[in-house]
């Protein structure tokens, strides 16, 4: 065996005085080893001997036995104290884990120690909180929540898109407008970040959405005195319609209400709370209150099946205490739920450490809900006075704040402190976690602080909640520099603790928790490619904050910032000149650097001023993150600029003082590199200066000849200082700056705007160009203005250093921006600069490059002037001309194009005489010419130099400055032309095709002999170079000279000039002309004549015309207008008889409109709503379409009536005179400017509808219910029509017709103006609204003649008057009807009908027309009541009626019952209008208790009549059964009773027979097989069968024998009734059946009597009712009775056609009776009936369609199609619980086995919320068709997974009822009470138990059920 490791010893072992011992004893063993035993004991021996060793003596052991011995109590010792210590870890974790985690209302056993409490841990997603709003930023919202903790809510969850993108559109402008700070919000739990995060990093994502919120919210929960929720959906008149979340229901709130803070500016999508003040369940709306006091006094109620789901964050509810606990208290609400209170959520402000006592056992308060955890069913109350106010506690401290004098109220032992701090108005809670009493660690807080004694807190954070600030006593909190984001400022420097280091730098921690970032770019002066090796996790270092920006810190650790003590630059205004401090450089450039500081502070460093040499590069020296030493050279706070330098000495070169940018200096080339050259100034004290290839010419390709050329040496007599870069010059060499040096700006005070400088391009970008002028004063011109084609690229139109000409658009007062044009046309040169300097830089450039040379080379340039004649030799003759040699310069070429030949023919080595027309200095190169007109020169040659110059001389004296010429072009350079004049003897000129703008630009295209206009702008002399300088004319457009202009032709046009005009367009509106050579106009239409009313003035004029006209404006229009004429001309005859006198001609038109004037003009413009016309030149005045007429017909062809070109008469009603608009209408207006009132409000001069009036308008709403019509009568103007005021006669859907956009006329009836300002008009749309006349209608029953007059004035109406209406509402005490617009009458429920009324709102919906009979008129109280009975006896009621008188005391009478009272029953006597009353005591032989559950209203009752009292018309009744002793008198009244509702009710019925109807009515009644769980609607559809046409039967009923209905057989049996009520239930069944065999019989007398006879009379009867199935199977029946198959199909078929589609069922009746006709007469009936079966499907619900011929194969027994189609049916529609009933019903009446694999198949194929509903009805048909031990076994199952659900529990006991087994049914309801369910669900099994022991058991059993019931109820409440 291996020796034991060093690891596997005891730890004592190890000791080093333990292995002295050893030592010492093993030493004492070597002593004794040679007298070893030569025998060894068993027991002495070890177990396991080491090789080579030996073992220990007796002696030995026993030492290291007792080292062993102590080493054993000393490890024993250490690991009971560990075990100790974690039993207390244990103990306080357990602890902790209890006030963590979440408990439910489910909770069983021990209450708990503390109360419910949210944290971090134990925040779910779908968990329900109430919060403040603490934060809203652009795209969240922070809210404060309990516990103190915050959640997020984003900007897309802070509402539903309720509207799509209408409310989106509105939302995303301005989506958190409604939110503010302070408000108080319920919201869901969306998101909780990983735990794998940091619990301080994790986030809570909270969503707003009242959809999530209200999820489970239906109508039938809402209440009146409910507080919800909602979103304002749209805005309407009178308030705002609502959106709770639920797309089942909406909500409306009036404007009127007192709203809360927000909602007074509520727009779409803005949430809104309120107070439920009515619920409209028919229309499925809910009206809210907005009133902030009902809101916060708001108690919900208790509601019955009220579930978590249903309970939202921040509702008010009623609480009682159960206990309290260790943090708060218990309290139960809303009957089935518990919540806790914490302790920082009472009703104190300040608890005590008494705080327990306040609260008692079943104390009432009340309490909002705080939180909801839906998975634990926990829920968070608080009792906070300002929460349950619905207010945010006050918040009146600041983080950071510091308390002197704070009261300690509470102390709790292992929690903290409660302090009270002196705030105003009130005092603010501080707590105190223990963590933060002290720096040490306080072990007893009750010794170091007493309740009543005073501390110094600093307040940590606040909890917005509940109003509760978090504080710390620590000293070093207190005392620190920074305790807080705003304790940071920049360059500071602290001490701070490394959390993180990763990639991208190190997160660091002060002493007060506050965190920064240390970038990886500082973490060091140097780059750092590991930073984990350098900076370790929990190490403290020193750093210097950089900057703190919306709580971000950032910090450096940099050294030499770190270390700096130079002054800190944190803000532009700290940036005084001469200020030296640190930065550290974040770009490199190559004309300089950036340099940033403290607090995103940043300054430019130019190169000038880093101290390098003119040919070092930047990066060479310095590097990015680099920290430098700056100094301010100068600083623009506005502006937020820093100039720096990097050279700390403020030393300048001796004259630089002297030299100012703008100045002129002289110098000397010193050094010449490739893109500059070194300049020393002279006599300036040793100044150097730079000039730039770009500023050596102002031509580019001559700048890069001088720079090629020029040496050093060479010496510049002009240079414009630019600017001054510390020691150095910034020089120019451009002659056009040199030139106007004297004109060039300094800065902004010297512009003036639309002047013209010159300048020089800096920089160019993507939107524009700088240019800069002295110094660094620079302009900008946007792309726009940089070129006359703004679609240019800018860089291939400019380069930089490019001399331009700018032109000044603008300079801003404040920000001193400068804006240019560059555009050629607007900065074209007008003078000879640019040519100039061309020729002047050409003669430098050649004299630079023959430097070295002596007199003799220089000599040529002066023999050959310009103009002279020169003999040379024919040099070589070539394609593009000749060469010419010159004998005495060899170097000098001459050269002839074919152009200047002229014809001449030369040959090689002739010689020839030519002129000098160009000379190329640089090339050597002269052109020459041979043209005759050159050549007019004396043939000596002695003379030939002096005549050429005489010549010469004379010519140019007879020209003068700029005067115009013409002139051909003799020769094409590249950048200039030779031109020469004839006009002046064909002297020879110079001319420039490009300009300092157009440089890059590609130069127009000239040629040989083209004729140009030029302007001469220099004269030859000694500055041109001796040439005589030009101008052409396309440059020179954009602006001329004053000499040029006078020189122009001086026929000019003015304003007032008569001219001739061409006409070269006719339009409509305008003539478009020609005149002069170049100029354009038009004539407007307005122009043509004296007035507008000519329909087509131009008619008469054709194009090519030429007539007089008279120029009366020209207008400024554009460069960038095209089509636009600048010259308006006029016609008018008045204009033309006057003289040119332009101010007594034409006067200025002045906008003088007033309201109501006539105007006349022509439409230019037409749209569907507009049409446009033009006044004059300048006025245009639009028509609206409403405006144009009254008639519909007119209104509809609006855009037809008006063609372009149409002249109109207006009037006006309105004028813009900014605009010079005008708003005109067509008719005359009703009343005069100056006949309005000016106290009448509605009488505004825009104002043009009067009361009486008739317009136009068009619908723009159709109202619902009663509401008429909203009608569009202006832009901006509605009127509204009454219901009444729809038509002349009474009708009974006066809507019908109607449309929105529909053209309409109205006439004005009123005109008013509410308290808000909003004007109201009434419109009516009846033709005789004024007229006052009656039309007798049909004559009623009464007798009495009805009218169609309109009431309008209540003294119109007198008693018994007959009058029409509509019903405008219903209530459950009547109605109200309009009469007209103004006057409603009230008629009470009793003078509805003669008749009983079952239902009011059936009988009388909302817009019915009907016909009564005034009862009474009350001026005063402006009140009508009406009736609408009749004076006589329906038709239906029997001529033999009696009366009071005819009733006899004893008589045995049926009637209604009308009215339940607590008192008794008033009951309508059948045959009379008498009504009597049965006593409560005459009801029943035994007393009964509350008869408003045992009786309805409409119920029939048969009744003894035992008082007639005639004096006082009162009958008394009775009731009671001893009353009734002869059985056969009471059948007698019964079946008369209801042969009488027979006969009233005038029902068709067909009896039961083997026809076709009969199998109609047994189809459609057996289509519905499904056993539903509502058996009482089955009990009652049968009880009502009086009441509803026998076809009317809807699919979806069940059919059960009646041998199979039970009461007992209900699945909701939990709300079963006594024993006594069963028994009633029986008995009333037995009473229905009975009367459904009378109603039967009397349906069979019925039919007798209506069957038709004829085919005329079933047409009568289809047209009378054309919807009804039942008369059209009639229809069938009777021609099947004829034996005519094929007319039966062919009615069928037109029934198909003619009934609407929305009666489905009735179409489905039909087919139903199709299918009966082709199973019996079809050929073959298989094939036939599959047919229309197919063709059904296409039209009904393939469903029902389906069940209906099921429910035919089933009833004429062709089991084998009903098999096939179930198996279809079963395929197609799988997730129908009804098809598989159907299915496994059919099995089971055919005995077959199969059901189990169909139930296992349903299962299968069914969803999962339907398998208990079709295991319980498949289980059900086993006990009653099957097997029922099928059954069992099913409701077994079902237990097994459900075995809380009593209604399962229920049906099952109902079936083993009704099989009658008593002990298997007893052993049942023994396991059913043994459950542990709620108490009311016990209660229900006891009562259940009981009342079957009742019926079947004995009194010793029913004592047995009570005592069993009775334990139950003792152990529940121990």
């Amino acid at each position: 065996m291996a020796p034991p490791s060093r690891k596997s010893q005891p730890k004592n072992l190890r000791n080093p005085s333990n292995k002295a011992a050893i030592s010492k004893v093993n030493r004492r063993s070597r002593t004794v080893s040679s007298q070893k035993s030569p025998l060894q004991l068993e027991d002495d021996a070890p177990d396991f001997p080491r090789g080579g060793g030996r073992s220990f003596r007796n002696e030995e052991k026993d030492v290291v036995g007792a080292i062993l011995d102590n080493e054993i109590e000393a490890d024993h010792r250490l690991l009971e104290k560990r075990r100790k210590g974690k039993k207390v870890q244990k103990r306080n974790q357990s602890g902790e884990d209890d006030i963590g985690s979440l408990f439910g209302d489910g909770i069983m056993g021990k209450l708990p120690r503390f109360s419910n409490r949210i944290t971090l841990k134990n925040v779910s997603s779908g968990m329900k909180l109430w919060g403040v709003i603490a934060e809203v930023n652009e795209k969240d919202i922070v809210v404060s929540l309990p516990g103190g903790l915050r959640g997020i809510v984003r900007s897309c969850e802070a509402f539903d898109p309720i509207l799509g993108g209408e409310v989106e559109r509105d939302a995303e402008n301005n989506v958190l407008s409604s939110i503010y700070v302070g408000q108080l919000v319920s919201c869901i739990v969306l998101q909780v970040d990983d735990d794998k995060k940091e619990i301080a990093n994790r986030k809570i994502w909270l969503s707003l959405r009242l959809s999530l919120l209200h999820k489970g919210l239906t109508l039938d929960v809402i209440q009146e005195g409910m507080v919800l929720s909602a979103y304002v959906k749209s805005i309407e008149d009178h308030g705002f319609m609502l959106h709770f979340g639920c797309p089942y229901f909406a909500g409306f709130m009036s404007k009127h209400s007192k709203s809360e803070k927000g909602s007074g500016e509520a727009r779409v999508g803005h949430i809104l709370q309120g107070v439920v003040r009515s619920v409209d369940r028919a229309r499925k709306v809910v009206h809210m209150d907005s009133d902030s006091d009902a809101i916060s006094k708001c108690v919900t109620k208790e509601l019955k099946g009220v579930s978590l789901d249903l309970l939202i964050p921040g509702m008010m509810v009623n609480a009682r205490v159960q206990s309290t606990l260790e943090n708060g208290i218990m309290l139960s609400f809303l009957a089935y739920f518990t919540g806790t209170v914490d302790v920082f959520n009472l009703d104190k402000t300040f608890p005590s450490s008494k705080w327990k006592d306040g609260y008692s056992k079943n104390m009432k308060i009340n309490a909002r809900i705080l939180f909801i955890d839906p998975s634990t069913r926990a829920v968070g109350l608080t009792l906070n006075p300002y929460l349950i106010g619905n207010k945010a506690p006050p918040s009146l401290v600041k983080i950071g704040d510091i308390f002197d004098h704070a009261k300690v109220i509470r102390v709790d032992k292992e929690s903290g402190l409660l302090l009270e701090t002196p705030t105003l108005p009130v005092p603010t809670p501080i707590y105190v976690n223990v963590t933060d009493v002290a720096d040490k660690e306080v072990k007893n807080l009750e010794k170091s602080f007493k309740e009543g004694s005073f501390v110094r807190v600093r307040v940590l954070g606040f909890r917005r909640l509940e109003g509760l600030a978090m504080g710390i006593l620590k000293t070093s909190a207190i005392e620190g520099s920074v305790f807080t984001h705003s304790d940071v400022k920049p360059g500071m420097v602290v001490k701070a603790k490394i959390i993180i280091v990763d990639s991208f730098g190190a997160i660091v921690q002060f002493s007060s928790g506050v965190k920064a970032l240390c970038p990886l770019r500082h973490m060091s002066e140097f780059e750092i490619l590991k930073p984990r090796k350098k900076f370790q996790v929990g190490v403290e270092l020193v750093f210097r904050v950089l900057g703190c920006k919306s709580k971000r810190i950032t910090v450096t650790h940099k050294k030499t910032l770190v270390k700096s003590k130079l002054d800190i630059l944190s803000s532009y205004a700290d940036a005084t000149d001469g200020l030296v401090t640190h930065g550290w450089i974040t770009k490199i450039e190559n004309h300089g650097c950036f340099v940033r500081f403290y607090n995103g502070v940043q300054g430019f460093a130019p190169r000038y001023e880093l101290g390098l040499n003119p040919e070092s590069d930047i990066g060479s020296m310095y590097h990015v993150e680099q920290v430098v030493k700056c100094r301010v050279a100068k600083c623009i706070p506005a502006s937020r600029r820093i100039h720096l330098s990097l050279n700390m000495t403020l030393t300048r070169a001796v004259g630089v003082g002297s030299v100012k940018p703008g100045s002129l200096v002289a110098g000397v080339v010193e050094q010449v590199s490739p893109h500059e050259i070194l300049v020393d100034i002279i006599s300036s004290g040793h100044m150097k200066g730079t000039i730039s290839l770009e500023h050596l010419a102002d031509h580019h390709g001559l700048a890069t000849l001088m720079m090629s050329a020029l040496k050093p040496g060479y010496q510049f007599d002009q240079l414009l200082v630019l600017d001054i870069e510390g020691n150095s010059l910034v020089l120019t060499a451009k002659y056009s700056l040199i030139n106007s040096a004297h004109e060039l700006p300094v800065d902004t005070t010297q512009i003036r705007c639309h002047s013209t400088v010159p300048g020089y391009v800096c920089n160019i970008i993507e939107s524009g160009c700088f240019v800069r002028f002295i110094g660094r004063l620079t302009g900008f011109a946007p792309k726009s203005k940089a070129t006359d084609h703004w679609r240019a690229d800018l860089s291939e139109v400019f380069f930089v250093g490019q001399s331009v000409r700018s032109n000044i658009v603008d300079v801003g007062s404040e920000t001193g921006r400068i804006t240019l044009s560059l555009k050629q046309s607007l900065c074209c040169s007008t003078d000879s600069s640019f040519i100039q300097e061309y020729f002047l830089l050409e003669e430098k450039i050649a004299k630079v490059q023959l430097l070295d040379s002596e007199g003799p080379e220089l000599s040529w340039i002066s023999a050959f002037d310009i103009g002279t004649i020169i003999e040379g030799k024919v040099h070589e003759t070539k394609d593009f001309g000749v060469i010419i040699n010159f004998e005495k310069y060899n170097d000098v070429y001459g050269f002839i194009s074919h152009y200047q030949l002229a014809g001449t023919t030369v040959e090689n080595n002739s010689t020839i005489r030519a002129v000098v027309i160009d000379v190329s200095k640089i090339e050597r190169l002269v052109d020459l010419t041979l043209k005759p007109e050159f050549l007019d020169t004396p043939k000596e040659e002695s003379c030939i130099m002096k005549i050429g110059k005489k010549r010469k001389i004379r010519e140019y004296k007879k020209l003068e400055l700029n005067q115009i010429v013409n002139a051909l072009v003799e020769v094409v350079k590249e950048t200039y032309l030779v031109l020469s004049i004839p006009s002046h003897n064909f002297a020879i000129g110079y001319a420039s095709i490009t300009d300092y703008n157009n440089q890059k630009l590609p130069p127009k295209q000239y040629t040989n002999g083209q004729s140009v206009i030029a302007t001469v702008v220099a004269l030859s002399n000694p500055t041109t170079c001796g040439r005589l300088l030009l101008l052409i004319k396309s440059l020179s457009d954009g602006m001329e000279s004053s000499s040029s202009k006078r020189n122009k032709n001086k026929s000019r046009h003015d304003v007032g000039s008569l001219v001739q005009v061409e006409i070269t367009e006719i339009k409509p509106l305008e003539l478009r002309l020609k005149f002069g050579s170049v100029f354009h106009g038009r004539i407007h239409v307005t122009e043509a004549a004296d007035d507008n009313s000519s329909e087509n003035p131009f008619s008469e004029y054709r194009i090519g015309q030429t007539l007089s006209a008279r120029i009366v404006s020209k207008r400024s229009m554009p460069y960038s207008s095209k089509g636009r004429y600048s010259w308006e001309l006029s016609i008018k005859p008045s204009i033309l008889k006057g003289s040119s006198d332009i101010n007594g001609l034409i006067p200025a038109e002045d906008f003088n409109y007033s309201y109501g004037q006539n105007v006349s003009g022509y439409v230019y413009k037409i749209d569907n709503q507009w049409a446009w016309l033009t006044i004059s030149r300048n006025v245009k005045a639009h028509l609206y379409v409403l405006d144009s007429s009254c008639e519909p017909s007119e209104l509809a062809d609006f855009q037809k009536r008006f063609p372009v070109g149409k002249a109109l008469s207006c009037y006006i009603i309105g004028v813009n005179e900014e605009k010079k608009l005008l708003r005109v209408v067509l008719h005359p207006l009703a009343v005069a400017f100056g006949e309005l009132k000016k106290d009448d409000p509605y009488c505004h001069p825009q104002f043009h509808i009067f009361e009486g009036t008739y317009v136009g308008g068009r619908i723009y709403k159709v109202l619902p219910g009663v509401g008429g019509l909203l009608v569009q009568i202006d832009q901006h103007l509605y009127g509204k029509v009454h219901f009444t005021e729809l038509t002349d006669a009474w009708v009974s859907d006066p809507l019908s017709g109607y449309r929105e956009g529909q053209f309409v006329k109205c006439k004005v009836l009123e005109i008013s103006r509410a308290g808000n300002g909003k004007i109201h008009i009434d419109l009516s749309m009846r033709s005789t609204s004024n007229d006052r006349h009656d039309l007798k209608l049909t004559e009623h029953n009464s007798g009495m003649h009805s009218s169609t007059q309109h009431v309008d004035k209540l003294t119109d109406l007198y008693p018994n008057m007959v009058v029409q209406g509509y019903v405008k509402n219903i209530s459950a005490k009547g109605c109200f009807v309009m009469l007209s617009r103004k006057i409603d009458a009230k008629v009470l429920l009793c003078n509805l009908s003669v008749n009983f009324v079952d239902s009011p709102e059936k009988d009388f919906p909302v817009g019915k027309h009907v016909s009564g009979r005034v009862l009474s008129v009350e001026p005063l109280s402006n009140r009508v009541e009406l009736t609408l009975k009749t004076s006589t006896a329906t038709s239906g009621l029997k001529s033999d009626a009696y009366s009071l008188n005819s009733i006899i005391v004893g008589d045995i009478i049926s009637g209604r019952i009308k009215r339940v009272e607590s008192y008794g029953l008033f009951i309508s006597i059948d045959r009379t209008n008498v009504v009597g009353l049965c006593h409560v005591s005459e009801l029943s032989d035994i007393h009964l208790d509350n008869i408003e559950t045992k009786f309805n209203a409409g119920e029939r009752v048969i009744a003894k009549v035992l008082k007639v009292d005639e004096e006082r018309n009162r009958v008394s009744l009775g009731m009671k059964k001893s009353y009734f002793k002869d059985e056969e008198t009471l059948q007698m009244i019964s079946r008369q009773s209801v042969d009488d509702d027979v006969e009233k009710n005038g029902f068709m019925v067909v009896a039961e027979s083997k026809s076709l109807l009969q199998n109609t009515s047994a189809a459609i009644e057996n289509t519905s097989l499904e056993v539903d769980s509502g058996y009482q609607s089955v009990l009652a559809d049968f009880g009502n069968r009086a009441l509803v046409p026998p076809l009317e039967v809807l699919l979806d009923d069940v059919e059960i024998p009646d041998d199979e209905v039970d009461v007992d057989n209900v699945p909701n049996a939990a709300h079963a009734e006594i024993v006594e009520e069963e028994n009633e239930k029986r008995a009333k069944k037995k009473a229905r059946e009975e009367r459904e065999q009378e109603i039967r019989a009397a349906e069979d007398r019925l039919l007798e009597k209506d069957i038709p006879k004829s085919a005329d009379e079933c047409e009568k009867l289809v047209r009378s009712s054309p919807n009804s199935s039942f008369i059209w199977i009639k229809y069938m029946e009777f021609m099947l009775s004829l034996a005519d198959v094929e007319k039966a199909r062919s009615i069928a078929e037109r029934a198909l056609r003619t009934i609407n589609i929305r009666e489905e069922s009735e179409k489905l009746n039909i087919w139903v009776a199709y299918f009966n006709l082709e199973n019996e007469y079809g050929n073959p009936p298989e094939d036939a009936v599959m047919k229309v079966f197919q063709r059904a499907l296409q039209y009904c619900d393939p469903k029902k369609v389906h069940l209906a011929l099921l429910g035919m194969y089933q009833r004429t027994e062709q089991h084998k199609s009903a098999c096939e189609l179930l198996d279809k049916m079963a395929r197609k529609f799988k997730r129908s619980c009804k098809v598989w009933q159907c299915h496994i019903q059919s099995l089971l009446k055919q005995n077959s086995d199969g059901t189990q694999s169909v139930v296992n198949r349903a299962l299968l194929c069914l969803p999962r919320h339907k398998h208990i509903k079709f295991i319980s009805q498949t289980a059900i048909l086993e006990f009653k068709c099957g097997v029922p031990e099928r059954g069992r076994s099913l409701f077994e199952g079902m237990l097994r997974e459900y075995p809380k659900r009593t209604d399962l529990w229920s049906i099952y006991l109902d079936q083993e009822i009704r099989l009658g087994d008593g002990d298997v049914v007893r052993a049942l309801f023994e396991r059913a009470i043994s459950l542990c369910l709620p108490p009311k669900k016990m209660k229900f099994l006891f009562k259940k138990y009981l009342a079957y022991e009742k019926t079947i058991g004995d009194e010793e059993r029913i004592e047995s059920v009570k005592k069993k019931a009775l334990d139950y109820a003792e152990s529940t409440l121990t």
